[in-house]
């Protein structure tokens, strides 16, 4: 049994880890096609993109997990049935369930290791991976001058150039507007050849300036409202220098403690608490609306019974109301209150709808952190009876067969979790609704894999096609034979 467990484990790790690697580089592909426009011409530094690509293979655990164990265990099983190890392994009298039994170990061990790490590290990676793209999709793209386009990225400046040098350091027929505190355009510039170069700081770039003209309004704003006269200053120059102030280009970090309360940040004690917190929440304005309904209703049912509210003592019938008039005011005062209550239930549901979603994102992200771990032992224990079962290794069969069961979860999955976030499902049904669905589909192909049997063998099914076909001719036959004999002559 050393010897077969040894085996088992070896023909398992090593398509574990390609997959895993496989699967991992597929995702951050996806993640950088998804912020390819949020990354590109920012000046980043080399260290920034290689720290948000660390926190998203750490963020994209969650799903490269599940999906490499199902295709590891796919190829592994698939292998050894193709090369008939697994026939020479029956052969020594040991079972399918138990040679599988060390992986069930070594699974179990990766999927409570993914459920302390959805715990513990989780949560940590999304606030440091959250607050980093956010600065980072914030932060403005460089300053980049198109031929013949007014460039408006630096605050207060509007410039154009009609030509530039292949490097992009001399600009050639410069205009510049200057147009302070958003308004228009007060000072304008026109210079043949601009020389773009930045300080040593990195924090002004500075404009070299030549054969130029600087229009200045020197009026001040009392004579530009009262004085119609044109009052301008006109500078020729030789050579001149503006510096303009890059700050709005550097990425500024935020705080992280402005994302700790989102529920993706959250640890299952944080979670619980954060939760408890929201729930006293929606227990305060649900008494209150339960209140002030009351109140009102009780108000009317009382000015509808008596005539008056505050006269319960008083035995006042509807043909009282009527003789004296006050019908009409009673159900128009009726009518009034509930407007009232209609108003406060609209407003009411305003203030009441975020602590709602809140909840419901809180569950959701609470049993999260267990269906990440139930996943793996649920897709090996699809993967590894359909390998034995298919006996087909390498990356062909096994490769799309894999594909296929991990959309199948993976749509069921997407779809129950946003009927949950919806509250069409409440928030356990919307997170377990693909693995409870899977369970039996994983408890079938374990029993067709230690029974040998050959779902998947074509040859088997077309003489079983066949044999249901021959009986449905040999029953038509039999059927007209026996019309036959009755309508021919004694």
């Amino acid at each position: 049994m050393k010897k077969v467990n040894l085996l088992i484990l070896q023909a398992f790790i090593k398509p574990f880890l390609v997959t895993f690697f496989i699967v991992m580089f597929v995702l951050l592909m996806l993640f950088l096609f998804k912020y390819i426009d949020d990354l590109i011409g920012k000046g980043f530094q080399w260290y920034v993109i290689l720290e948000l690509l660390s926190y998203q293979c750490a963020v994209q655990l969650s799903m490269a997990l599940p999906l490499s164990m199902l295709l590891s265990s796919i190829m592994t099983f698939g292998n050894l049935g193709e090369s008939y190890e697994l026939v020479a392994i029956k052969a020594a009298g040991v079972s399918l369930r138990k040679a599988m039994t060390p992986l069930f170990i070594v699974v179990g061990l990766f999927s409570a290791g993914s459920f302390l790490f959805s715990d513990y590290i989780l949560p940590v990676v999304n606030l440091k991976m959250g607050s980093l793209l956010y600065d980072v999709r914030k932060k403005k793209a460089d300053f980049f001058i198109k031929p013949g386009v007014f460039n408006n990225t630096i605050p207060g400046y509007s410039i154009r150039a009609k030509g530039k040098s292949e490097d992009g350091t001399t600009l050639h027929d410069l205009m510049i507007y200057e147009h302070p505190s958003g308004g228009t355009a007060t000072n304008v510039t026109f210079a043949k050849e601009g020389y773009i170069q930045n300080s040593a700081d990195n924090n002004y770039m500075v404009l070299e300036l030549k054969d130029g003209v600087r229009y200045e309004d020197s009026r001040s704003e009392n004579a530009k409202r009262y004085d119609p006269r044109q009052q301008f200053t006109r500078f020729r120059f030789k050579e001149t220098t503006t510096k303009f102030d890059m700050g709005s280009f550097a990425m500024n970090r935020t705080d992280q403690e402005l994302f700790r309360s989102h529920h993706q940040m959250l640890n299952l004690k944080q979670l619980r608490m954060y939760s408890d917190s929201n729930r006293i929440q929606i227990d305060s304005l649900e008494r209150i609306n339960s209140t002030e309904a009351k109140r009102y209703v009780n108000y009317y049912s009382d000015y509808f019974r008596n005539g008056n509210p505050g006269q319960t003592k008083a035995k006042v019938g509807l043909p009282d109301l009527e003789k004296n008039g006050q019908m009409r005011m009673a159900i128009n005062n009726g009518l009034s209150q509930a407007r009232q209550i209609k108003d406060m239930a609209v407003n009411r549901e305003a203030e009441f709808s975020p602590y709602a979603e809140k909840d419901i994102r809180y569950d959701i992200e609470w049993h999260r952190k267990f269906t990440l771990a139930v996943s793996c032992l649920l897709l090996f224990g699809i993967g590894a009876p359909l390998g034995a079962i298919i006996r087909k290794g390498g990356l062909g069969l096994p490769v799309v067969m894999a594909i296929i069961f991990f959309l199948i979860y993976h749509v069921i999955a997407t779809v129950s979790e946003k009927a949950a976030k919806d509250a069409s499902l409440t928030p356990m049904w919307g997170m377990w609704m693909a693995i409870i669905v899977l369970t039996p589909l994983a408890i079938f192909l374990t029993y067709k894999s230690t029974s040998d049997s050959a779902l998947f063998d074509a040859d088997q099914y077309k003489i079983k096609a066949q044999a249901i076909w021959n009986k449905i001719i040999g029953f038509f036959n039999k059927k007209k034979e026996i019309k036959e004999n009755k309508s021919s002559p004694a």
